[in-house]
């Protein structure tokens, strides 16, 4: 995902326990990617099974963004 600054405002807000979930994700996709490793197929996640966790966060950051930009317009 690109962190543009609403994506950066989103994480921010991320609760401490899916903001260290994150991190474990990325730095274990950064380990095995130094590894030139693959992650063992039963640790895949399935897509039913995949967590949106940023997307409620994401939608209230753009939402405050663009309701402060109308504001500024008045």
């Amino acid at each position: 995902i690109y962190e543009d600054e609403d994506v950066k405002e989103a994480i921010r807000r991320l609760p401490e326990d899916l903001y260290d979930d994150r991190m474990f994700h990325i730095k274990r996709t950064l380990d095995l990617t130094m590894g030139q490793q693959i992650l063992p197929e039963e640790q895949w996640t399935k897509y039913e099974e995949d967590k949106f966790y940023l997307e409620p966060y994401l939608k209230e950051v753009i939402w405050e963004r663009k309701e402060r930009e109308e504001w500024e317009m008045k």
